[in-house]
């Protein structure tokens, strides 16, 4: 076996595909997905066909690799994970070193979402789905108990749509871009309707749209749901990404890395938040006033929900945006007076800010949606940037999303139970 350590390379020498994919323990075409996300640069030879790479730097790649495998950050052990996707600081938020909030408020979400993918921008871009792939995966939601959650119907049809996929075991970044572009308008499209007869067309906004709600969509509200999708399209590492991280780090297709972060997203902590705000909304505005519905918050030892965000000090710039939309719908003033008073009357004995949740719960009551609305509009946002990240997953060492368990049991040996 080639010793990678110690392999002499003469100065100046380049390597070619193979060499540099054994030197790293990849296979080429890992190799290429490097090149895309700037790990490694490539040089065409005059005359030749094939790119080649500087040694050096392949070396100090497979180097840096090693590193990680041995523990240091990005191995697992301190689930820091090298990202070129989604900063963020000082109250801001940047997918690919551009203010989310600039990007979500100009560009639709499926724009948003490519730029996600391959940091360039496709004015006018829409996703939309073979009918085949529809016809399936809506079979298999239909089949399902009227109690399913949104997110038990999105995994279903993202397990029907892998099914349909026999080529869905291709990890190349051009095979999964195409599976993200027909998996997302499918997810939605095998959504049941609110009102029967409903036609698809459009947007992505505008086909979830008559999925949430049988009231009438106008541009307003429409842009509101959009720009929400864009917004909550990425959040660095949240719980759902790095399930969504670890299975990609396994090899696991695009599909099942979706069916992961699907999973960890029912939890009340992540995903299902907007629906307990909207569900406290409710009762602010059949109380007619906040006080009541926090204290009973407070005296059953409940977290306050819709305030407050580990990663933002001041508020969450997602529901300043939303806010800001919000307040051009008449219909949701009611609504949006009752999340003040609530932001108002906990501000009394906390320094809390308005977050997401709170601001999707003003949307979603005030539009005619079930609380489970916001639950769904997530997940759809999310699997943009889930894809995201297993993309850039693909191009890593596999299987380094390992860390080591800490041992705290009994001593062996131990005798056998009796």
């Amino acid at each position: 076996m080639r010793d990678h350590d110690t392999a002499p390379h003469r100065p100046g020498r380049r390597l070619s595909t193979k060499e540099t994919a054994e030197l790293l323990g990849v296979k080429p075409e890992t190799v290429y997905a490097y090149v895309s996300r700037g790990l490694l640069s490539s040089r065409r030879e005059p005359g030749g066909r094939s790119s080649t790479f500087e040694a050096k730097e392949v070396e100090a790649l497979a180097r840096r690799n090693r590193r990680e495998a041995a523990g240091s950050p990005g191995s697992g052990g301190d689930l820091s994970v090298r990202t070129r996707i989604t900063l963020i600081e000082q109250d801001r938020y940047f997918y690919r070193g551009v203010d989310a909030v600039d990007l979500a408020t100009r560009h639709s979400y499926e724009e948003v979402a490519e730029w996600l993918w391959t940091g360039r921008l496709s004015p006018g871009v829409t996703f939309s789905a073979p009918g085949p792939t529809v016809a399936v995966a809506r079979r298999a939601v239909d089949a399902l108990s009227e109690h399913a959650s949104p997110v038990d119907r999105l995994r279903v049809a993202a397990i029907a749509a892998a099914a349909e996929d026999p080529l869905r075991f291709d990890l190349s970044e051009d095979a999964v871009l195409n599976t993200a572009r027909v998996l997302i308008p499918t997810l939605v499209a095998a959504l049941p309707p609110v009102r029967p007869g409903h036609k698809d067309g459009g947007p992505l906004a505008q086909r979830l749209w008559g999925r949430l709600t049988g009231h009438p969509a106008d541009d307003a509200s429409l842009r509101v749901l959009d720009t929400a999708l864009a917004l909550l399209a990425d959040h660095d590492l949240a719980a759902s990404t790095l399930a969504v991280r670890v299975a990609a780090s396994a090899r696991a297709h695009a599909y099942a890395a979706v069916s992961a972060g699907l999973g960890v997203l029912e939890g009340p902590l992540h995903g299902a938040a907007s629906g307990l705000a909207h569900r406290m909304l409710l009762d602010v505005l059949d109380q007619g006033t906040a006080v009541p519905v926090i204290a009973d918050e407070l005296r059953a030892g409940r977290r306050v929900p819709g305030l407050g965000h580990r990663l933002y000090t001041g508020e969450d710039p997602r529901a300043r945006v939303l806010f800001g939309l919000l307040e051009q719908l008449p219909r949701a003033e009611s609504a949006l007076l009752a999340a003040r008073d609530i932001v108002a009357t906990t501000a009394r004995h906390t320094s809390l800010h308005a977050n997401v949740d709170l601001a999707l719960a003003v949307f979603t009551a005030s539009s005619g949606m079930p609380a489970t609305a916001g639950e769904t509009i997530f997940a759809v946002a999310r699997t943009a940037g889930w894809i995201a990240h297993a993309l850039e997953e693909y191009g890593e060492r596999p299987l380094r999303m390992r860390p080591s368990g800490h041992y705290v049991g009994p001593r062996p040996p131990q005798p056998l139970p009796e």
